[in-house]
């Protein structure tokens, strides 16, 4: 194995051990709390903390130390106009929207075939717990760290194999970590373009913010919005839920529209101070096809089958 793919390696394996880490710290701190105060599993909040706990705060030490072991280069800063940050937005929303489609169907294609009803965990989590708890774990302190995990520590050590293999390595990464079938495939999508993103601007705020919109609509303005709906439908309804339906119709569509308008007209970006220093002869097969990704791969690939049939 020569040194380009070791590396790669390494870092699959520093992302594995990631997840091993925030797996063993649920399984201990629920079983902690399930023989002192196991009525607390049963509080959908305290579950939904734990999760931001186990998978955000215990593991960041040692995943720093491993990270940090390898060399990374800073990016050349650039800012977005608003124009532009608007776009990416839209662009955002789009992939989110075609990514959910795409898992639904295959979610539903899999339901099928097992006579069963497959369900997005999240989901249920967000849907059950309090919607404060929505607003700061999974809208605001998700997305911090998740950008600093799959995006900067990721990309500043993988970009001087190219943009292109950065892109992808956190694509893919992004979405196997989500660990189900529901989020892998908008999970990969926006993981791809956020990393563009990134590279494109050397800024991580960009995507820690558009990934707090994302996931604001998702977990607390969607919650408002489902409530109208309702009772739209059972006509219990007032002018409130009137207008919170309507004004978010149009933000979707007009995102929508706009975001594939974007996509269609894309051109091949131009990112500064990330030119490939290192040149693979075979740079997908380098950076995917090495014992760590693929150890970090299955290890999901056996979370999701798991999610599954349980």
């Amino acid at each position: 194995m020569d040194i380009h793919k070791k590396f790669f390696s390494k870092i699959g394996l520093n992302y594995l051990i990631f997840a091993i880490i925030a797996l063993v710290a649920q399984i201990i701190v629920v079983n902690v709390i399930n023989m002192t105060h196991s009525n607390l599993l049963s509080d959908f909040n305290v579950l939904t903390i734990l999760s931001a706990i186990c998978n955000y705060i215990l593991p960041f030490p040692i995943f720093y130390y491993l990270m940090k072991k390898l060399e990374n280069q800073n990016l050349e800063k650039e800012s977005l106009s608003l124009k532009t940050f608007l776009l990416y937005l839209s662009i955002t929303f789009t992939l989110m929207w075609i990514g959910n489609i795409v898992g639904l169907a295959i979610t539903s294609a899999i339901g099928g075939i097992f006579q069963t009803e497959i369900t997005n965990p999240v989901q249920n989590l967000i849907n059950s717990s309090d919607i404060w708890i929505n607003l700061a774990l999974v809208s605001i302190i998700g997305p911090i760290f998740e950008e600093i995990f799959f995006r900067k520590f990721l990309i500043d050590r993988t970009i001087k194999y190219g943009a292109r293999v950065s892109i992808i390595l956190s694509a893919v990464i992004f979405g196997f970590f989500h660990g189900n079938i529901s989020q892998l495939f908008y999970a990969f999508l926006l993981g791809g373009f956020f990393a563009y993103i990134y590279i494109k601007t050397g800024k991580i705020i960009y995507t820690i913010t558009l990934h707090i919109i994302v996931n604001l609509m998702g977990s607390v303005v969607s919650v408002f919005v489902v409530e109208s709906t309702n009772a739209i439908i059972s006509n219990t309804y007032g002018a409130m839920d009137l207008a919170i339906v309507a004004i978010y119709v149009v933000i979707i569509l007009t995102a929508l529209l706009i975001g594939i308008i974007g996509l269609l007209r894309y051109k091949k970006g131009k990112f500064n101070g990330a030119k490939t220093q290192i040149a693979l002869q075979n740079p997908l097969k380098t950076s995917l096809l090495n014992p760590g990704v693929i150890l970090l791969i299955l290890f999901f690939t056996a979370q999701i089958i798991y999610t599954l049939l349980n």
